[in-house]
């Protein structure tokens, strides 16, 4: 691996992981994705390996939940969806609602504010996440404190099981 990539793997595998956590909600998998990230910029050696890095996580992490959601449908069109009947630990199921009502929370945001949300949640600069987004750096502090506005809207109306429309 060329030094500058150590470097990167170094100080970003783990904010990395964390980015790609948060959109495919499993640990192994975040980090199978991370992984082939960095086996990717291996081959194409990309500029700045840091952004190019989140981007293209980003889009694996994309990938992976659309053929998710197609194996999904035909196991449910199947009829052999998996029962979970282990009873859970009263922590593991706070935990799991924990969890769940962040992720519903966040999938409330626009998907531009919570990409936003996430890469800065991640370690990246205003000016990286500008440049991945495609915001004007001085719209990136706007648009972070928006979102977590409306994350703590959406996750606050979760618990009252309420909606909070995007806006």
């Amino acid at each position: 691996m060329p030094d500058d990539l150590a470097d990167v793997y170094r100080t970003t595998y783990r904010a990395l992981v964390r980015f790609v956590y948060r959109k495919v909600w499993d640990v192994e998998r975040a980090e199978d994705l991370a992984q082939e990230a960095f086996a990717r910029a291996l081959v194409h050696k990309p500029e700045n390996a840091r952004g190019w890095l989140f981007v293209v996580a980003a889009n694996m992490a994309r990938d992976d939940a659309r053929r998710w959601a197609r194996e999904r449908r035909h196991l449910t069109l199947l009829g052999a969806e998996p029962q979970d009947s282990t009873p859970a630990v009263d922590e593991a199921l706070h935990a799991e609602g924990e969890r769940s009502q962040v992720r519903a929370a966040l999938e409330q945001l626009t998907p531009r504010d919570r990409e936003v949300l996430l890469l800065w949640d991640s370690g990246l600069s205003y000016e990286e996440i500008a440049a991945q987004t495609g915001l004007a750096r001085g719209a990136v502090g706007t648009t972070l404190a928006r979102a977590r506005r409306r994350l703590v809207d959406a996750y606050e109306a979760g618990k009252k099981g309420e909606h909070v429309a995007r806006g």
